[in-house]
């Protein structure tokens, strides 16, 4: 009798001591999560991943692959999931393959005038003119081809040299394109203009850079050191490509003067479709004017002959993966990224890339290490969180451009990307306050991110949000320049966390010990809190604002 009331009165108290389980209280494990992020891991961290042994972590060479290592090590002693699949099973590897081109003989002539290379013109991305071209050339205005502006409508660009303008055009302070005073995406995103050019079937693109040849001896400054380097190419696609040119020459490629060329600039911006107008070849019927007035195209091609040479190696690359899964929406992703490559030896001296983009890295390592103290704790994330350090960022955005073509998991359930690039330093404008760190991005495709941004800050870190270079008309382009950009092509809401430019940007002198450590903790637990709260949403991240 005391055998047969004993065993389910085990069985009862075994049920009641399992269901007086205390349910998870999240709010106490995120700010134990939180308080787990300091400052004292990121140096750790940092003094490994921007160490001698790393030898500046270039693309494809043998310090990036070491990296690579760490950072797997690194995700799997956080139990992060392998996410990849692999001949021999999951991976926390992305593995692809580059091609390296370094610049052979490049030249532009005009008339039988030969213009010289990175003096009188520039080219970047996959450009690939192997033998002397003749192109006749034509001017595509702006370049655009949207529903309320067309700058090919009456224009045949077949085999042929384009020429286009930077920027859009405006009326009345109206933008013809977004029909706003905002600027459209179009505005500076020159890849996309040169893309649609050979998609119509351009042999070569040229694009004016601003209004004045000290315009484009400013920019070419700037850029020299980086244009002379390797670039690197997709195999499995073609990149957009350009040469890059001062008024003065686009004048000259099309018999024209630079007071003509700018006149013509001007009168875009007075007509319904810029490609208004009929061609040398083409019939005034062709012509679509916003009011009566005619208007020819005003330009004959010179002879023009293009080479773009180059010599070519194979480079075998990666993108590091981890996951932790989501309990109730798993196959919506909130991924955040940074890139861990940097530009390697250079001169004998390695660059050591310590805020670029060392602090971005570690930043993910920290969160994610964060996020796996949750999950220990007992609470973990609504959605899936991918923590995705890729490679390439330094030769062109290649990693993460990569993954969005041939996404782990589909782009359509990709919920954001925030991405951390730079944040252990302070520039010039903040020498004074270096609790502060620039939002770019927030508003562009989500009003709600920006909501949740601003949300996350004045819950914790409190620190100054700068939205400087979040305008549309920034001359800096950020918003284009770091990894969140391709997925913000791919209409994914992005935030990329940034402290600006400084003294040692892309020298051997970007070092550990010039890393502010108490700075970094701040972003990176702002990070980690935006992450948390998008992770954890009750629906899914709404995408509301149209470019």
């Amino acid at each position: 009798m005391k055998k047969f009331v004993y065993i389910p009165l085990l069985a009862m108290c075994g049920l009641l001591l399992i269901n007086a389980r205390p349910v998870p209280d999240e709010n106490k494990i995120k700010d134990l999560a939180v308080k787990s992020i300091t400052a004292k891991d990121l140096s750790d961290y940092l003094h490994i991943v921007a160490s001698d042994s790393m030898e500046g972590r270039a693309t494809g060479e043998a310090g990036q692959k070491k990296a690579a290592l760490y950072l797997a090590a690194k995700f799997k002693e956080f139990g992060l999931t392998p996410p990849v699949s692999s001949a021999s099973g999951n991976s926390y590897f992305q593995k692809f393959t580059l091609v390296e081109k370094k610049w052979a003989d490049v030249y532009i002539t005009v008339n039988k005038k030969k213009k010289e290379f990175l003096k009188d013109f520039y080219a970047y991305g996959d450009v690939s003119l192997p033998e002397a071209t003749p192109l006749k050339i034509v001017c595509a205005g702006y370049g655009i081809e949207s529903k309320s502006y067309n700058d090919y409508a009456a224009l045949d660009v077949k085999d042929k040299g384009v020429i286009i303008f930077t920027g859009e055009p405006f009326r009345d302070s109206i933008s013809l394109v977004s029909g706003t005073k905002k600027s459209s995406s179009w505005a500076n995103d020159w890849r996309a203009k040169s893309e649609l050019a050979f998609k119509k079937g351009a042999k070569a693109v040229f694009v004016i850079v601003g209004n004045t040849d000290q315009d484009f001896e400013t920019r070419l400054n700037s850029l020299k050191e980086h244009l002379t380097a390797p670039s690197m190419a997709f195999t499995h696609k073609k990149k957009a490509s350009a040469f890059f040119i001062p008024i003065s020459l686009a004048a000259e490629m099309l018999k024209s003067t630079q007071e003509d060329l700018a006149a013509y600039k001007k009168k875009l911006s007075t007509r319904l479709l810029s490609s208004a107008y009929a061609s040398d070849t083409q019939s005034k019927s062709s012509n679509k004017l916003l009011g009566t007035d005619s208007y020819i195209y005003p330009f004959k091609s010179a002879k023009v002959v293009a080479k773009a040479g180059v010599t070519e190696r194979m480079v075998d690359t990666e993108n590091v993966l981890g996951v932790i899964e989501g309990s109730k929406h798993p196959e919506e992703i909130v991924v955040l990224t940074a890139h861990y490559d940097h530009l390697g030896i250079e001169n004998g001296k390695i660059c050591y890339g310590a805020d670029d983009d060392g602090s971005g890295t570690v930043a993910l390592l920290e969160i994610a290490q964060a996020f796996s103290l949750a999950r220990k704790e007992g609470f973990t994330p609504a959605r899936t969180v991918l923590f995705m350090p890729v490679t390439g960022e330094e030769r062109g955005l290649m990693g993460s451009e990569y993954y969005t073509d041939k996404p782990v998991f589909p782009l359509k359930n990709t919920v954001v990307d925030l991405n951390i690039d730079m944040i252990g330093r302070v520039d010039a404008s903040h020498i004074n306050n270096e609790e502060y760190v620039y939002i770019i991005g927030s508003n562009r495709l989500s009003t709600e991110l920006h909501k949740i941004s601003e949300q996350a800050n004045a819950s914790a870190p409190n620190i100054q949000l700068d939205y400087t270079f979040n305008s549309y008309d920034d001359p800096n382009r950020f918003y284009y320049r770091s990894d969140h950009y391709n997925f913000a092509k791919n209409r994914i809401p992005v935030i990329f966390y940034f402290s600006g430019v400084h003294e040692d940007y892309h020298k051997p002198t970007d070092t550990v010990d010039k890393i502010r450590f108490d700075k970094m903790t701040k972003i990176t637990q702002l990070v980690f809190l935006t992450a948390w709260e998008i992770a954890n949403l009750d629906h899914k991240l709404v995408v509301d604002v149209t470019e």
